[in-house]
């Protein structure tokens, strides 16, 4: 095959992934947050090196939501200060992550303001391995999605494909090559890997039988089988609840029935914000 054929074949490719991209991009109808953060409070808990998990509102989440079994849909990497606030004035980019079609880049925490979110935190880093961790996501700033690769793209294509539970993980590094494998998990897997910190290895045990003669072997995955909820559920990573976080007293809410002028017939106990 000539370098002509090859390059007419490359460009043939990379449009096609640029329109199976946007289709996967397009919202999803019907999307409402159940219980949306709180903004206000998100912003004041979040450290650099957390991972803040999304429940995503467009066609490929829905697709990562069935495969993995699990509300959430994409992960990014909060960087706090790392990155230089913009020249026009407009809002610093507080989170690295990898999106179809855009590559890694980084992006304003507001563009989640109104989704449903969770933080998930590394336990026990020091703040040189928080930084470690930072610093391997910014590098990676610029890191392409090679939408030519469309067995990558079409695996998304099926929402709901007929195959066994235990078989959707290995559907989501389906067709992946090197350059695309950096999806949103992967590439924070990659991350923590970097400085050797645990989210789900797998475990072997080495020695005889015996509450103390065995030893547990950890043996590490890898980044292209990692997902979202993997964060989740990692023994290693605390969810932090910002509301909680902050301090929680309920016997300072106020609820809807105890207003004055409530409705005594079928009235739901429906809490009202809490008054300072």
């Amino acid at each position: 095959m000539t370098a002509e054929n090859t390059h007419w074949i490359d460009r043939l490719l990379d449009r096609v992934g640029h329109l199976l991209a946007g289709r996967l991009r397009a919202r999803s109808s019907g999307y409402h947050p159940y219980t949306p953060s709180d903004f206000t409070t998100l912003c004041q808990v979040l450290r650099p090196g957390d991972v803040l998990l999304i429940e995503g509102n467009e066609r490929i989440s829905n697709a990562i939501k069935y495969l993995t079994q699990s509300t959430w849909s994409h992960a990014a990497l909060y960087v706090g200060n790392a990155l230089p606030a913009p020249a026009d004035g407009s809002e610093r980019p507080r989170l690295i992550e990898v999106n179809l079609g855009e590559g890694c880049v980084a992006t304003p925490l507001s563009r989640y303001e109104s989704f449903n979110t969770r933080i998930c935190r590394a336990v026990g880093l020091t703040e040189e391995e928080r930084a470690a961790v930072v610093d391997f996501m910014v590098s990676k700033l610029g890191l392409r999605y090679d939408l030519r690769n469309i067995i990558d793209l079409l695996r998304y294509f099926l929402p709901t494909p007929p195959v066994p539970v235990r078989w959707r993980r290995r559907m989501l590094s389906l067709g992946s090559g090197d350059p695309t494998r950096a999806i949103c998990s992967s590439l924070i897997a990659q991350a923590f890997q970097s400085v050797r910190y645990p989210i789900l290895p797998e475990v072997r045990c080495s020695g005889p039988a015996g509450e103390y003669g065995r030893r547990e072997i950890l043996t590490i995955r890898h980044h292209s089988l990692f997902t979202p909820r993997d964060f989740d559920l990692s023994p290693y990573f605390e969810v932090v609840k910002p509301t909680l976080v902050l301090g929680f007293d309920p016997h300072r809410l106020h609820w809807a029935e105890d207003e004055p002028g409530a409705s005594e017939a079928g009235q739901e106990a429906t809490p009202a914000p809490a008054r300072a």
